[in-house]
């Protein structure tokens, strides 16, 4: 009788703590494509540079990726850790094709994501002159 109640107690702590679960926070998926309008085949060996960045604070480079590419549009994922975002930064995708060192198509304009509701965007560059 003297171990029953210990064993007892022990097994309802045990109990209570296995009904606690917890859940890994929802990380935040950045997606969508990188391309453009113009009928133009790319030359082999055409890389593609997609980055999410802040847009103010110039070469604030917050996650990128670089792949040899045939065609646009190319489609891309960032996947970020919910505590890595900072709801006071203004983010943004860019993105830009280059062959051989020279750069083809670059964006031009602003692709915001993240902290204006918008997590999937479709990233249009333009001919570099």
């Amino acid at each position: 009788m003297k171990l029953f109640k210990p064993i007892l107690l022990l097994a309802l702590v045990l109990g209570l703590t296995a009904c606690v679960t917890v859940k890994p926070e929802e990380p935040v998926v950045v997606n969508g494509f990188a391309g453009y309008l113009e009928d133009v085949t790319l030359p082999q060996g055409s890389t593609i540079n997609i980055a999410v960045i802040d847009f103010d604070t110039p070469g604030a480079i917050i996650a990128q990726k670089n792949f040899d590419i045939v065609r646009a549009p190319v489609p891309f994922k960032f996947i970020f850790k919910k505590e890595m975002i900072d709801s006071s930064v203004n983010y943004g995708v860019v993105a830009m094709i280059s062959y051989n060192g020279r750069v083809l198509f670059q964006t031009y304009d602003k692709f915001e994501v993240i902290n204006n509701g918008k997590l999937t965007t479709e990233v249009l560059m333009k001919p570099v002159k």
